[in-house]
C-alpha cells in the first residue's frame, strides 16, 4: 500500500483557510465550530490550532487576506496596472467572487463577532473603498476630486450587491453578470472627451 504524501505546512494551512472560509460564509462567526472546520479540512482540531490560536484568528486571517487581495483586481504583483478596461478587471473579480464567495458572505451579512472583528470587517471595508477609489481617479483624469470618493462608493457598493446577488444564485452564467457589471461601471469610468477632442473628432 502506497503511504499518503504528508502536506506541506502551507497546504495544511491553506485547506484549513479554505474549510474555514466555508463554515464561516455559511455559519457566521457565532455558530462555526473548529470541529467541523477541522473535519471538513481532514485534519485533526490540534492541527487547525496549530496553524490559528483560535477560531477568532482564523477569521481574522480570511479577512486580512481577502484585505491583501483587493488590489490585485487592478495591479499585479509587482504593482503594474493590468489591462484596465471595466471589462477586463470585472473577469477577474468575478473569478474571485466564485472562488472566494465567503469573503462577502462574512462581511456583510454575518454581524456576530467582538469590536475587533467588527473593526477588522471595517477597514477591509474602508481598503476597498481606497483601492476603488483610486482606480477611478487614475481612469478619470478629468473627474473633479470632490466626486471620486462618492463615485468609488457607488460602485464598490453596487458592485458588492451584486456580488451577494450571485453568490445566492450559483447557477446564473458568469458572463450575464459581467454583462450587468460592466453596463453599470462603464458609465461612470468613461473619460468625458473634452471640447477641443470633440471637435477634432467632427472633422
Amino acid at each position: 500500500m502506497t503511504p499518503t504524501p504528508r502536506l506541506a505546512r502551507s497546504e495544511r494551512r491553506e485547506l484549513v483557510l479554505r474549510a474555514g472560509g466555508a463554515e464561516f460564509g455559511r455559519r457566521g462567526y457565532g455558530a462555526a465550530r473548529i470541529e467541523d472546520i477541522a473535519r471538513a479540512a481532514g485534519v485533526t482540531k490540534p492541527i487547525v490550532y496549530r496553524h490559528f490560536e483560535s477560531k477568532k484568528g482564523l477569521y481574522l486571517a480570511l479577512l486580512r487576506k481577502h484585505e491583501t487581495d483587493l488590489p490585485t483586481f487592478v495591479a499585479d504583483a509587482a504593482g503594474q496596472m493590468v489591462d484596465d478596461s471595466p471589462g477586463a478587471i470585472l473577469e477577474i473579480w468575478l473569478d474571485y467572487v466564485r472562488a472566494n464567495s465567503h469573503a462577502w458572505l462574512m462581511l456583510f451579512r454575518d454581524h456576530s463577532g467582538d469590536e475587533e472583528i467588527q473593526a477588522v470587517r471595517e477597514q477591509v471595508s474602508v481598503t476597498a473603498r481606497g483601492v476603488m477609489a483610486a482606480f477611478v481617479a487614475g481612469r478619470r483624469p478629468d473627474l473633479p476630486a470632490a466626486q471620486v470618493e462618492p463615485i468609488a462608493e457607488y460602485l464598490t457598493s453596487g458592485l458588492a450587491g451584486l456580488a451577494l446577488w450571485w453568490i445566492d444564485r450559483p447557477d446564473t452564467p458568469k458572463d450575464v453578470v459581467l454583462r450587468v457589471a460592466t453596463a453599470m461601471t462603464a458609465p461612470a469610468l468613461a473619460q468625458k472627451k473634452t471640447d477641443g477632442a470633440t471637435k477634432d473628432a467632427a472633422g
